[in-house]
């Protein structure tokens, strides 16, 4: 054995030996708690200039290395320490280390030692015991690794920190090597439920018993992405959901909710909502709410809970946590999954605030969904009918369709049985193996599967929902699935980690009083779900393989027609124009009807805004714009070939629209190229020339002005005409645009 190798087996020790060190240590732990995403390279490369600075300010956790002495410790401790170390053994660079850390930090630091953790402190230098720039700036990196330790610890804490983690991770991976299916003794079956079609009977009815209830509902939007993805720069809810009025996420969705609560709830009660943030979006919507005043929502209405710094990724089976690879003093997170809002749900104590607050229902919601409210009054109609605990809005699903499928399942040995998303790769599988031997196929009748696409729409009974979250501190059944290199499933290809999912709440209920209490609305996706989440290169080849691509463009053209096809719903007279191309994306382009919720919310509504439905005409090609104002307005009669912005002016009450004909050239979609500036206009592939707008305003006076007459445009409307645009008010030859 050699010289090195002798040393480092003679100076190693266990995690035993040293917690009484632990308990002796008096260094002086540092406190700096920044949650600095410095590399050590950035630490460690700062010249002379700085170092001055930070040494004459003593301040300590701004200390640099100077003539990379503190990165030759570290190199030279990571060579000395290149052999692995024993499980639960404490490398030496800890163990001098510990009165660096505070106590809180030494037990975790410890705790992970022991359990089979050593390697992330293997490379750590000895301290010098000189204090110097260099000494200092290690010691703020070993500060720093263990602060974000302690953060995904604090994120773990209802399931035992991250030595819980570790344990859970074990079992799962144990359990995925050996090929454990974990449907295993459940078999499937066709869930019970009901398909609804806008503008049946049977819509308006359930529809009409929700109406009654979505006065008291609470919202719960769940946002931790980035537009990154799709070629954006910001937070996905600052995305405008259409480029007519340039409206974002959420603006949309937070308008919405107080026309809801303007129309629907009683007298002072305010509508709340919790959005879940990550790391990545938090200042952005922090900083999106507070530069627009929360778009109209008072603050308290407002609760923002954030997951924390992710989990750990797994380098193999004995579930070992990755460090960076581009900085050994950095682990490498993954997201845990959108199963943590229960979680914080639970921790924040928003369950029982809001029902304290006479809030009966929770709404569950994604970030760019634009068409996201036009189904809640059904759901919610559906779930007062039956009772139940949670409804999962659903879409007709294609077999072997890539979203999870809504599926009964009864358990052979318990007779336990659930009503519950089972994702689209362990469907098929599950359907041969037991009752249905083609597995997931389509319906010869309807052309869909049996099983309905689960879209991640919820909605809950706020009471059971809050004490089944406190029964289990909202903590969500997780799942592992490593991509194995080998056979003997040994080797993963990279590392991986523990994730959850909202939509297995119903595994934490209880009993028949709480199990049987679980159901689904299933509706057309193209008036509830049209996510943006692919890049346009991507949705490219989605759509050459037959799958809605799910970009910017395609978000916002299913905008349109899902209003459209409500207003034809009640027998309103709107085009359908020829498809068109942008940045290969194919898609109906209009009509552009964007109507503000303030003036319709839901399918309900439109016959009273549209008074005659068979005398409104919308050409293929047309624009029309109503704004929030307009909160009793009503269309009664409209020819409209063209661009046409209604808006009202704060205050004003009442204001038809009759026998109106309006003609003139209009808005137009022109392609942009790669080159465009604009990312979200380059996302779409096109700009919207707005070429001739007509505009009414209606005022508080009980009088109206037309565009063109001498008074300027109210504010809103003048920012939705294309820069350098002038209205005029000579009307067109072919057509007179008349009030009456």
């Amino acid at each position: 054995m050699g010289k090195k190798s002798r040393r480092t087996n003679r100076n190693k020790s266990k995690v035993k030996s040293n917690k009484k060190k632990l308990s002796g240590a008096n260094g002086t732990a540092t406190e700096d708690k920044s949650q600095s995403t410095e590399n050590v390279e950035d630490i460690l490369s700062i010249g002379e200039e700085t170092e001055t600075s930070a040494c004459d300010n003593n301040d300590t956790a701004a200390a640099v290395a100077t003539n990379g002495h503190a990165k030759e410790e570290i190199e030279k401790a990571e060579a000395e320490d290149a052999e692995v170390e024993e499980e639960g053994s404490v490398p030496n660079g800890l163990t001098e280390s510990l009165s660096l850390l505070t106590d809180a930090q030494r037990k975790l630091a410890l705790a992970l030692c022991e359990a089979g953790q050593s390697h992330l402190f293997a490379h750590w230098p000895k301290p010098s015991g000189i204090s110097s720039p260099s000494s200092q700036a290690v010691a703020k990196i070993k500060v720093r690794f263990m602060e974000q330790l302690e953060r995904m610890d604090a994120g773990y804490e209802s399931r035992g920190g991250l030595t819980g983690y570790i344990e859970n991770a074990k079992v799962l991976l144990a359990k995925s090597q050996a090929g454990e299916n974990p449907l295993e003794g459940w078999k499937p079956s066709v869930p019970t439920g009901n398909l609804f079609e806008v503008g049946t009977k049977d819509y308006a009815e359930m529809e009409k018993v929700g109406l009654g209830e979505v006065g008291a509902c609470g919202f719960v939007l769940v946002a931790g992405g980035l537009g990154e993805r799709l070629g954006y720069g910001g937070i996905k809810l600052a995305l405008p959901s259409e480029t007519v009025t340039g409206t974002c996420y959420l603006q949309y969705y937070i308008e919405t909710i107080l026309a809801i609560q303007t129309k629907y709830s009683a007298s002072g009660v305010k509508l709340p909502l919790c959005i879940m943030v990550s790391n990545d979006t938090s200042a952005g919507t922090v900083s999106l709410l507070s530069e627009n005043d929360n778009f109209g929502m008072d603050a308290d209405q407002i609760t923002i809970v954030q997951q924390g710094d992710g989990v750990p990724a797994l380098l193999d089976n004995n579930a070992k946590i990755a460090l960076d690879t581009k900085d050994r003093y950095k682990i490498q997170a993954k997201p845990h999954g959108h199963g943590d809002i229960h979680a914080l749900m639970y921790t924040h104590g928003i369950a029982e605030k809001w029902e304290a607050s006479g809030i009966k229902w929770t709404i569950f919601f994604q970030d760019t969904n634009g068409l996201a409210f036009h189904t809640l009054p059904l759901a919610l109609g559906v779930s007062k009918k039956h009772g139940f605990i949670m409804n999962s809005l659903a879409v007709p699903r294609k077999a072997k369709q890539a979203i999870g499928a809504i599926t009964k399942l009864e358990h052979q040995q318990t007779k336990e049985v659930r009503t519950i998303n089972v994702e689209y790769n362990q469907l098929d599988p599950l359907l041969r193996a037991t009752s249905f031997p083609d597995g997931d196929v389509n319906d010869k009748k309807t052309g869909y599967s049996p099983f309905p696409g689960n879209i991640n729409q919820l909605v809950f009974d706020l009471h059971a929902y809050g004490k089944a979250i406190n029964r289990t501190k909202g903590a969500m059944p997780e799942f592992v699935n490593p991509k194995y290199k080998d056979e003997a499933k040994t080797v993963f290809k990279k590392p991986t980690r523990l994730e959850c999912m909202m939509q297995d709440f119903p595994t934490i209920l209880e009993g028949k009083t709480e199990t049987q209490f679980v159901g689904f609305t299933s509706i057309a996706a193209d008036l509830c779900f049209s996510p943006v989440k692919n890049a346009t290169v991507d949705g490219v080849k989605m759509q050459e393989n037959g799958t809605h691509p799910g970009v910017a463009a395609t978000g916002e053209a299913d905008q349109y027609e899902a209003v459209a096809k409500i207003m034809r719903s009640i027998g309103c007279k709107v085009g359908v124009p020829d498809p068109v191309t942008f940045a290969g994306i194919t898609f109906v382009p209009g009509p552009e009807i964007v109507l503000h919720p303030g003036f319709v919310s839901f399918p309900g509504e439109y016959q009273n805004r549209f008074s005659k439905p068979s005398s409104v005409r919308i050409s293929a090609n047309s624009s029309l714009v109503v704004s929030g104002r307009c909160t009793d307005l009503v269309i009664e009669s409209l020819d409209l070939r063209g661009a046409l912005i209604i808006d009202c002016e704060e205050g004003a009450t009442g204001g038809v629209i009759r026998d109106l004909k309006v003609c003139n050239q209009g808005w137009h979609k022109v392609a942009v190229g790669e080159s465009e500036e604009d990312e979200v206009l380059r996302m779409r592939g096109y700009r919207i020339n707005k070429t001739e707008t007509k505009t009414i305003t209606f005022k508080k006076d009980g009088t109206f002005v037309e565009s063109g007459d001498s008074e300027p445009l109210p504010e809103g409307i003048a920012d939705l005409l294309s820069p350098g645009q002038t209205e005029s008010s000579e009307k067109t030859k072919e057509c007179m645009c008349t009030i009456q």
